[in-house]
C-alpha cells in the first residue's frame, strides 16, 4: 500500500555573499518564488517550501499547479527523497519513480546502453532488473545501433526518447511527473502519452506538476496549488 505524508515540512536554500545586494535579492525572489529569510552574516535563506502538510494514499492522483518558481520542482524532489527537509517529517511507503528534468543522471560520454544501466541504478533499480528491461527500452526508443554510440552524438530528440524510456520502464508505487507531455516530436508525444497513461493506471499514487490545466483535470482527482512555497489544496481548477 502506497502512502506519502508531509508533516510541517519546510525546505530552505542558503544564498551566500548576498548582503546588501538588493538586485540579487530581487532576482532570487523572482526566480525561486520563495521568501528570503534570516540573514546571518553573508548568508541568506530562501524558503522554497513553508510548513507543507498533506497525506496521499492509494488512489490519489494529484495535480500540482503554480507559477514558475513557486516551488513545484522542489516539492516533487522532496517527495522523491532527493531533497531533505530542514524542518518537519516525511513518511513514505512504496517504491518511488520520477519523471523530472530530462537528462538527470545521463553521461553524454557513455553509450546509450551504458546510460540505461547508469540511470536505472540511480533510480534505485537493481542491475539485473534494469538489464531485463533493455529490450522494452530498445523497442520504445527505436534508436537501433545508436544505442552503442556515445549520447553526445545524439540529437536532442534521440536523447529525450532514451531518457523518457528509462524513466518510465520501472513499475513504481508512487509516480512523480514534472511536465513531460510536451517533449519530443509529434510522433514521440503520442507514444509518450500512451506509455505514461498506462503507467499512471498501474500506480498507487500519482503526482503531476503542470501548467496545462486540461491535462491535470484529465489525470488527477485532487488539486494542490503552490504559491511562494506555501501549499493549499483546492476543490477545482
Amino acid at each position: 500500500m502506497a502512502e506519502l505524508c508531509f508533516e510541517h515540512v519546510t525546505v530552505q536554500y542558503p544564498i551566500y555573499n548576498s548582503r546588501s545586494m538588493s538586485l540579487r535579492n530581487q532576482l532570487v525572489r523572482i526566480s525561486t518564488g520563495g521568501r528570503i529569510e534570516n540573514e546571518a552574516g553573508h548568508i541568506q535563506w530562501v524558503t522554497a517550501l513553508s510548513d507543507v502538510n498533506f497525506t496521499l494514499r492509494d488512489g490519489d492522483s494529484v495535480g500540482l499547479i503554480g507559477h514558475n518558481g513557486a516551488g513545484k520542482s522542489t516539492l516533487l524532489r522532496t517527495m522523491a527523497g532527493i531533497y531533505q527537509p530542514n524542518i518537519g517529517l516525511i513518511h513514505r511507503t512504496g517504491k518511488v519513480a520520477t519523471v523530472l528534468e530530462m537528462g538527470a543522471g545521463m553521461d553524454v560520454e557513455l553509450s546509450g546502453y551504458e546510460n540505461i544501466i547508469r540511470m536505472g541504478v540511480l533510480m534505485g533499480v537493481s542491475l539485473s532488473d534494469i538489464k531485463s528491461r533493455i529490450p522494452d527500452i530498445e523497442a520504445f526508443t527505436q534508436l537501433g545501433d545508436f544505442l552503442q554510440l556515445p549520447v553526445r552524438t545524439y540529437s536532442s530528440g534521440m536523447a529525450t526518447r532514451l531518457m523518457f524510456a528509462v524513466a518510465t520502464s520501472v513499475q513504481p508505487d508512487i509516480l512523480l511527473v514534472d511536465e513531460v507531455f510536451g517533449t519530443g516530436d509529434a510522433e514521440f508525444q503520442i507514444k509518450a502519452k500512451e506509455r505514461m497513461e498506462a503507467l499512471i493506471k498501474s500506480v498507487g499514487i500519482f503526482v503531476f506538476a503542470s501548467h496545462n490545466h486540461d491535462l491535470i483535470k484529465q489525470y488527477c482527482n485532487r488539486f494542490f496549488k503552490l504559491e511562494h512555497g506555501q501549499l493549499q489544496e483546492i476543490v477545482t481548477l
